[in-house]
């Protein structure tokens, strides 16, 4: 059996894909209040792993996620892309023409910015969708809905006002497992490295792409995160089609390093689309 942590309280779309991914697993679940607290429990062994959203294709990257994993030093060993609807969720008295204010997880909102700018709503938030649905239950209040997926709607004995608000019909929110050792699976097709450059100067970045362009290694995604020890200096994490065992990437690691670069890896693994 395994111990597995993800966001709660049930309902949430991270509960849906943790249960999705691990079908068929003997799994000890942990639900937990915050994502900061899910990374940390892995990192303090109080699971074995976890699964986190990192990215959505409408609100763009979850920093608390990628933070939270370069703090904890962990990595990652499988991406999951889940689809996601998002629906206005209130009371049962309650009219959509009542509705005041939202509240929901900050991802969530920044999935509905249209549709709530478009109503002038006043915005809430809280830790995640199901704690937005829980409140707007306990509180009775009939101008004040949630945002969140049909399943939370249900479990908190709310309505959907409205279906689908999200800005864009297809959307998807890519999750990871993560946990405290590199994965040894053999179907790696993606490879997930913190590069951190020795200097700050004009075109360190594009040098360090052009190390993958010009060895036909594709990127699928780049994150500039700050480094901390002062304003206009970072680090990249960098996402790549090839897997670690790749002699591509062995290569193009050697050259980067050759620079006098520091580069980490986070993590060799696939996609799976639930």
């Amino acid at each position: 059996m395994i111990k597995v942590a993800y966001l709660g309280p049930s309902g949430t779309f991270s509960e849906e894909a943790a249960l999705k991914y691990f079908a068929g697993t003997d799994v000890d679940w942990h639900m937990l209040d915050s994502i900061p607290d899910v990374l940390e429990a892995v990192s303090n062994d109080e699971v074995d792993k976890c699964i986190v959203p990192i990215e959505n294709s409408i609100a763009g990257n979850i920093h608390m996620t990628i933070d939270g994993l370069l703090l904890h030093n962990l990595f990652i060993e499988a991406d999951v892309v889940f689809k996601v609807s998002l629906h206005l969720i209130g009371n049962h008295d309650s009219r959509i023409g009542d509705i005041r204010t939202v509240t929901s997880i900050s991802p969530a909102i920044n999935q509905c910015r249209q549709f709530i700018k478009e109503r002038g709503l006043k915005i809430e938030y809280t830790d995640s969708t199901a704690k937005a649905a829980m409140a707007v239950k306990e509180s009775g209040k009939l101008d004040t809905a949630a945002i969140g997926s049909q399943s939370v709607a249900e479990r908190s004995g709310l309505k959907v006002l409205q279906s689908d608000i999200q800005d864009h019909s297809a959307n998807h929110t890519r999750f990871v497992v993560a946990g405290t050792k590199h994965s040894d699976e053999s179907e790696q097709k993606k490879t997930m490295m913190l590069i951190t450059p020795n200097d700050e100067y004009p075109g360190v970045l594009s040098s360090i792409l052009n190390v993958f362009s010009a060895l036909a290694v594709n990127l699928s995604w780049i994150e500039s995160r700050p480094t901390g020890t002062k304003l206009g200096a970072y680090r990249f994490l960098i996402e790549t089609e090839a897997a670690a065992s790749d002699p591509r990437m062995d290569k193009a690691i050697r050259i980067i390093q050759t620079f006098g670069h520091d580069v980490h890896i986070l993590g060799s693994y696939a996609t799976t689309i639930l």
